[in-house]
């Protein structure tokens, strides 16, 4: 896998993360403008944060806006939030 596309595959992965936050604290997304492009800055991961700081960088020398947001820490993966179940053969 080239290293762009793994770039990619971990900002989709940071992006649902960031998504589900700004569901569960909608104050965030009052203070992004719309016509802004967000940029994630994990602290948590040098790599992506350099590669995202760069795309940030080449946005904004084309004109564009840009808001930089940091992320401190991420909690570890989750699959899934069911505590329990019971299996039951129905029939």
């Amino acid at each position: 896998m080239s290293k762009e596309k793994e770039m990619i595959e971990r900002n989709i992965e940071l992006s649902a993360e960031f998504s589900r936050y700004v569901f569960e604290h909608p104050e965030i997304e009052e203070k992004i403008s719309i016509e802004t492009e967000v940029i994630l800055l994990p602290e948590f991961d040098n790599e992506l944060r350099e590669f995202n700081l760069q795309l940030g960088k080449s946005i904004e020398n084309e004109g564009g806006k840009v808001i930089y947001i940091s992320i401190k820490e991420i909690r570890p993966k989750a699959y899934s939030r069911i505590e329990k179940i019971e299996l039951e053969s129905i029939g």
